[in-house]
């Protein structure tokens, strides 16, 4: 009984909704996770998959799933807060995508996130998905990292879900 009481949550914060801005010169999707548990996540591991309506070949309809790889997928300790960043390239399944056609092909992202409690070893999962409404086009995502008078970080978790203009970004679509 003990150990139905003693299972970890994941306690994941999401970002409410993800961005498409140019990032080191390049497109790309990006959204915000936090970790708001008492304690640390070790070798965490995210995956963001895209799932929309297509056609085969044939014509046929048919809902496919597509990877969408990111920057860094992995951390070895998720203690605070990670920007998760997936490059819009020519290999992308976003590449062209305007919010339109998201619209138009119901498409969904889907983030899963994997880690491991680090005072219980047991494994905990957290699921997240953004759909075309979610995302903010030629934002980004507000600073809440700065730094205390003994050099010590702080997070400022008020400003977590702020989104701000980007102008360095594409229009917004």
């Amino acid at each position: 009984m003990f150990a139905k009481f003693a299972r970890p949550t994941a306690r994941v914060i999401f970002s409410d909704r993800a961005i498409i801005a140019t990032r080191d010169g390049v497109p790309s999707f990006a959204f915000r996770m936090a970790n708001a548990r008492g304690n640390q996540i070790v070798e965490a591991r995210a995956r963001v998959v895209l799932a929309r309506a297509e056609r085969t070949a044939e014509g046929d309809p048919i809902r496919r799933i597509h990877d969408l790889p990111l920057v860094r997928s992995e951390s070895a300790i998720f203690a605070l807060s990670w920007l998760a960043v997936h490059r819009i390239t020519e290999s992308s399944p976003l590449y062209g995508a305007t919010a339109a056609t998201l619209r138009a092909s119901d498409t969904e992202i889907v983030v899963s996130l994997v880690g491991i409690d680090e005072t219980l070893s047991q494994t905990v999962h957290a699921r997240w998905s953004y759909l075309p409404e979610d995302i903010v086009w030629g934002g980004r995502f507000v600073d809440m990292l700065s730094r205390l008078p003994d050099g010590r970080r702080r997070v400022d978790y008020t400003r977590f879900h702020d989104i701000e203009p980007d102008a360095s970004s594409p229009e917004p679509q």
